[in-house]
């Protein structure tokens, strides 16, 4: 199995789990790490430019890199999320190649295939991770999500962005509804 079997999005997705015996749980530990209840004053986001899959254990690798330079320079003065979920099934049919295989493969019938893994398609534009960070760590945030690109199987772009904070208004604290 060749993972740049799975990259192309070709034909309707498969995520039909009801059918399907033994669906392989997609290998992403956490989706969001960090401090989750931080003020932050950046947001860097990992923009996708093509349209692909990306199976599971490459947006786990990627996370995996994400964090680690983040957790070794910022310790947990940050948040990270990881957006896209792999729900999409991939299935491969097995064969054998060589002297006698005829013997043991069926060609294909009954070639519905066995679960390989999962994966998550990608439009261009979409937002892959983000990592939000004070204005000290943008850098590190920015270099971050550089070492986490060069996991995944297609192009991507780093897209900074400031953001506003958060004012509760006055004016809506004492009003009750009377209806």
């Amino acid at each position: 199995m060749k993972a740049r079997n799975y990259g192309p999005v070709k034909g309707q997705a498969y995520t039909r789990k009801e059918y399907v015996k033994g669906f392989p749980p997609p290998k992403i530990v956490k989706f969001t790490m960090g401090d989750v209840k931080g003020t932050w004053d950046y947001e860097a986001r990992l923009v996708s430019i093509q349209r692909k899959q990306i199976r599971h254990c490459a947006l786990e690798a990627a996370r995996v890199a994400t964090n680690r330079i983040l957790m070794d320079k910022l310790i947990n003065d940050y948040l990270v999320k990881v957006l896209p979920y792999p729900h999409i099934i991939l299935r491969e049919n097995k064969m054998i190649f060589g002297a006698h295989a005829d013997r043991l493969q069926q060609g294909m019938r009954r070639s519905f295939g066995r679960t390989v893994g999962t994966a998550a398609r990608i439009e261009p534009g979409q937002t892959i991770m983000t990592v939000r960070v004070k204005a000290a760590g943008l850098e590190t945030a920015k270099e971050s999500l550089k070492r986490g690109t060069a996991k995944l199987p297609l192009t991507c772009r780093i897209v900074v962005e400031k953001l506003e904070p958060k004012v509760e208004s006055k004016g809506d604290a004492g009003k009750v509804d009377t209806e």
